[in-house]
């Protein structure tokens, strides 16, 4: 079987550490269904996993890859929730939650393994490629502004880093609630992208606003952290599900947390049910992810240097 995956660990050149070639063929175990992957998608996880964050060596080679959309061996078109454990279904009782590739192999494959309990049925309104896209960028959205920041329409939410899969997609579903949508990026050609696909501003990274927002999405972090603390009104919430320019800002702004009651909130991933009702959202609404571009699995090689560059605008799409 012909997938793309980690042979070794490289934190200082991790795409030194992505292979592409056979490997054997998943063993559904009970409770667990194999899929015939039509489309995976991209995410930084997959960068930090090569470098080993959360991916021990004594457990490769490990398939990459945690979003995907295919086929079950029912016949049955599904996209695949990607926590496994988060149920129990599936695992040993004592096991943690963990995300696919970090325990169990994953989906940039010709097929994958995973429990029955994790799979949705895919609505027909959503291509393959659109579904995969959902599972964690956009879950990782739709679960920072509805769950965590419980934004409401009319208010104003700020985006830090326009570009990546997550930042379009709470542009994307920012609008599709009621929300103004304010971006920031570094990169003049993706603020005005971030624009034509629906934000009310865009600003160069660092720039000081016309007024402070409700809320703020981060996951840029270190680069961002400070701007994003100083931009909220008081009593307004920060989400972080990422920092992707690194971990340790140059100021923790203690003092203007405290003082303003900011909100300081972490979401990672979401659940089934989150990942049903986006599902749901997409097809009813007529809204779509925002795909990049779409490459056969023999090309993940290009598709993972591309985000490691930075060199994308929505998902990147990969097709086994």
């Amino acid at each position: 079987m012909f997938a793309a995956y980690a042979a070794r660990i490289d934190a200082e050149d991790p795409l030194s550490a992505l292979e592409l070639g056979e490997l054997p063929e998943p063993v559904a175990r009970s409770g667990w269904s194999v899929v015939t992957v039509k489309a995976a998608t991209l995410n930084h996880h997959d960068l930090w996993s090569l470098r080993g964050v959360g991916l021990p060596a004594e457990r490769l080679p490990m398939i990459l890859g945690c979003d995907a959309a295919g086929v079950d061996e029912h016949g049955n078109e599904v996209v695949i929730h990607s926590v496994i454990g988060q149920s129990g279904h599936g695992v040993g009782p004592d096991e943690p939650r963990s995300i696919l590739t970090e325990r169990y192999q994953g989906t940039f494959a010709e097929r994958v393994a995973v429990p029955t309990w994790n799979l949705l049925p895919k609505p027909a309104e959503l291509s393959f490629a659109e579904a995969a896209c959902l599972p964690t960028a956009w879950l990782t959205a739709y679960r920072m502004l509805f769950t965590k920041a419980a934004a409401r329409p009319g208010q104003t939410v700020l985006v830090q880093g326009a570009g990546g899969g997550v930042a379009t997609a709470l542009i994307v579903l920012g609008k599709a609630a009621g929300l103004r949508v304010w971006v920031t990026g570094r990169d003049e050609a993706k603020r005005d992208r971030a624009l034509r696909l629906g934000a009310d501003a865009a600003f160069e990274s660092g720039a000081r606003l016309p007024e402070r927002v409700d809320a703020v999405m981060e996951t840029v972090g270190a680069a961002t952290w400070s701007h994003s603390v100083k931009a909220l009104r008081p009593g307004g919430s920060i989400v972080i599900s990422g920092a992707t320019s690194g971990p340790s800002p140059k100021a923790a702004e203690l003092n203007r947390i405290f003082f303003l009651e900011l909100n300081v909130q972490g979401s990672t991933m979401g659940t089934k049910d989150e990942l049903a009702a986006l599902l749901a959202l997409c097809a009813n609404s007529g809204i779509r992810p925002v795909v990049d571009t779409v490459l056969p699995l023999t090309e993940a090689r290009d598709a993972f240097a591309r985000l490691a560059e930075g060199d994308v605008f929505g998902k990147l799409v990969l097709t086994p």
